[in-house]
């Protein structure tokens, strides 16, 4: 009898714990169907054919060291990566050594800072998740490196966040320490609007307005997601050529080889 009852009690808390389960992702639906979807963006990297702005990207690099780089790590990139968007060693030289890195233990087994390199990732802003928590509401900002690709919509979604910030409907209560973001699940965001016209000045003499800073940030943070996309492409377009000459050939084979058969 004690173990039906003990069944019981499980089976009991297994069902409850589905229905919050359900519940919750309910919840989570209903709020994230009542987010409108950012507008598309013709990006010159989409397509079969698509590859990288490059002046867009160096200036999203700008926007990221200038604005995102003091809040959000971009862990996955090193500094060599660089060449992929057209920096040439001595540029990448020169930006490793504005950042200082922590190495070690040196001969006396001891840490020390020391300039960065071509070789050192980009540094966090943060000694740890906890540092990184403590400085900003609790909620430590996310990495950087693949979040075109953890987010619905990619680029389009980071595009639509960074001009989606605006005052409120009537009756929608933020929180403390909260801004709303038409374009954020819930509408609630813990990060205040980062971009402001002017924030920053281009250093090649671009309008520095939240639109184009958006724009180049979020192609920026495309490619230090894939850096790998052009070349990939190449070698799928390669690959279809090579199919189609040789489905070509083997047609043409095949009709030899039957051509008497009647």
């Amino acid at each position: 009898m004690r173990n039906n009852m003990k069944n019981r009690m499980t089976s009991t808390a297994v069902a409850l714990a589905l229905f919050g389960t359900v519940f919750l992702a309910g919840q989570s639906a209903q709020a994230a169907g009542n987010t409108p979807k950012p507008p598309a963006q013709s990006w010159s990297f989409s397509g079969m054919f698509g590859t990288f702005d490059r002046a867009a990207a160096q200036r999203g690099l700008q926007v990221y060291r200038e604005v995102c780089a003091a809040c959000h790590s971009l862990r996955l990139v090193h500094f060599r990566q660089l060449s992929g968007l057209g920096y040439k060693e001595a540029q990448i030289k020169a930006l490793a050594a504005e950042v200082e890195v922590t190495d070690g233990p040196n001969d006396e087994g001891e840490m020390f800072d020391r300039k960065g390199t071509p070789a050192d990732k980009f540094p966090s802003p943060f000694a740890n998740a906890k540092a990184a928590a403590a400085s900003n509401n609790g909620k430590a900002p996310p990495d950087l490196s693949l979040m075109v690709k953890a987010r619905i919509g990619g680029a389009d979604y980071l595009h639509g966040l960074l001009n989606g910030y605006e005052a409120a409907p009537a009756g929608f209560k933020v929180p403390e320490g909260g801004a709303y973001n038409k374009y954020f699940p819930g509408h609630v965001i813990a990060m205040a609007a980062p971009l402001s016209d002017d924030a920053i000045e281009y250093q090649d003499g671009t309008k520095a307005t939240v639109a184009q800073m958006a724009t180049d940030v979020s192609t920026f943070l495309a490619w230090a997601a894939e850096p790998e996309l052009e070349e990939r492409k190449s070698m799928g377009i390669k690959v279809l050529l090579f199919l189609l000459i040789f489905t070509g050939l083997l047609f043409a084979v095949k009709r030899k080889i039957w051509e008497d058969v009647h």
